[in-house]
């Protein structure tokens, strides 16, 4: 049975043999590359969630358009949208999932006025940002861009601004537009209506090359990148991904607990065993990741920026790839835009509105340093989702700065609670929940001083405590 057969059977199918036939590994084996494949495997997997929800689900809430189609949304994110954790609300979305098997497509992008933002993030399947177009990389004049998959041979058109390759078959494009205000959405909108996607036959009106075979995508099921099911959705995924010479040992040693682009890898044969080794290496994952988070991410030791980027920015570390697909899949590379998050205050505690309010403060001539803009967002730390509020504010930006209230000095105080707060400070008011929080401030095209330490953070402090 080939690759191909094996997609459209279904991967969901239990087989009359057993899907462990390979299955090689001591469970003492097993548990230590159990724990490097799930974090490996879980930016994969946790892709294949979006994918779903916005190519194939067709009758879903999260649906945007088919694959090679896209899909606009005209509106910032809400708290009702809940197919990508921590999305930002400052620049309107559009999706084009890419089906790269049997030729290229073209993404066509219209000129837009200089002094608004916008970009198209190529991602590929392992959540790699493999390249960019728009306002840094491309400019804003627009132009023809050809996406390739990795085994297309043809020639490129000469009237193609650029072409870019993908290392998978299968990758997303995502679009942001800045929107400056609640007005500015028609505007936004009409840009939307300008980005256009078309095979690349159709482009340059040659007969289209025969059809690559159907998929049948398995439907997500709860949990699935918190247990060993993980693996059958990793197999799947590995399908559209010709293995990297860089990791043709590493998948060798994967493939020891059935972990193989395209077989089936069924959860019920395991032995009780081979089950708990699974589970073990999964815990043991988390746990490495949970003392990151907390010596390094939290402490802003290592920055957003690590996390996301090309294949050879990140250097095959894979708890860096993980971090990133964990706290907020789909981040910008460094140079694109830099991302610090606010999980804990100045005194290292983890943020928490029930028990505190807390203030951000910006010194005089302080302001983050952005050539694009910048923009800190609220997210409720239990679903990593926007976080619904009486007055729909999401976030506070660099377009409000005429709208808020400046310190005597000068400075800009942010008034981060769940309460409101005095009347004459709630234009500076960031709504957070009853109960744990994050934030993240953006900074879209950060200045250098950003990326060499001379600009320093504020942290948040803590103003009160209830419930002593």
């Amino acid at each position: 049975m080939n690759k191909h057969n094996v997609l459209l059977t279904g991967l969901a199918l239990t087989l009359s043999t057993s899907a462990w036939a390979d299955f090689t590994a001591s469970p003492e084996e097993a548990r230590g590359i159990a724990k490097e494949a799930y974090l490996y495997g879980f930016p994969v997997v946790e892709m294949y969630k979006t994918l779903y929800a916005q190519a194939v689900d067709t009758k879903g809430p999260n649906f945007k358009a088919p694959f090679n189609q896209i899909g606009n949304t005209a509106k910032a994110f809400t708290a009702k949208d809940t197919a990508i954790i921590t999305p930002n609300a400052d620049t309107p979305y559009s999706f084009v999932w890419m089906d790269l098997r049997a030729e290229p497509l073209v993404l066509t992008l219209p000129p837009i006025e200089e002094h608004r933002y916008y970009s198209v993030q190529l991602i590929d399947l392992y959540t790699q940002n493999f390249a960019y177009l728009g306002t840094r990389s491309t400019g804003n004049n627009g132009g023809h861009f050809m996406i390739a998959g990795p085994n297309w041979q043809g020639q490129q058109p000469l009237n193609i601004d650029r072409l870019l390759r993908s290392e998978t078959n299968i990758a997303y494009a995502l679009y942001r537009t800045q929107l400056f205000d609640g007005k500015d959405l028609a505007k936004v909108n009409q840009i939307q209506k300008g980005y256009k996607v078309e095979t690349l036959s159709h482009y340059d009106k040659h007969k289209a090359p025969p059809a690559a075979p159907k998929i049948a995508w398995p439907k997500p099921v709860p949990g699935m990148t918190d247990n060993p099911d993980l693996f059958r959705y990793l197999n799947f995924m590995l399908s559209f991904a010709p293995t990297q010479d860089v990791e043709k040992d590493l998948l060798g040693r994967f493939a020891k607990i059935g972990i193989e682009a395209g077989k089936p890898f069924n959860v019920s044969t395991l032995t009780a065993d081979q089950r708990k080794a699974l589970e073990d290496g999964i815990a043991d994952g988390k746990a490495e990741f949970a003392e990151f988070k907390k010596t390094k991410v939290d402490t802003h030791e290592v920055t957003s920026g690590e996390f996301f980027g090309t294949r050879d920015h990140l250097k095959g570390n894979y708890l860096y790839r993980y971090a990133g697909a964990n706290m907020g899949i789909f981040g910008n590379s460094a140079e694109e835009a830099n991302y610090i998050g606010y999980f804990v205050d100045k005194d290292g505690q983890p943020v928490d509105a029930s028990k505190h309010d807390y203030t951000l403060h910006f010194d005089k001539g302080a302001l983050p340093p952005a050539d694009a803009f910048w923009s800190l967002t609220m997210y409720d730390g239990k679903n990593k989702l926007l976080y619904a509020n009486p007055l729909n504010r999401y976030l506070i930006n660099s377009r409000m700065l005429p709208d808020l209230k400046l310190d005597s000095d000068g400075g800009l105080t942010l008034y981060v609670q769940n309460k409101a707060p005095a009347k004459a400070l709630q234009s500076n008011w960031l709504p957070a929940p009853n109960g744990p929080f994050y934030g993240v401030l953006r900074l879209y095209l950060p200045k250098p001083e950003v990326t060499n330490g001379q600009w320093q953070m504020p942290l948040l402090t803590p103003v009160n405590q209830q419930n002593q």
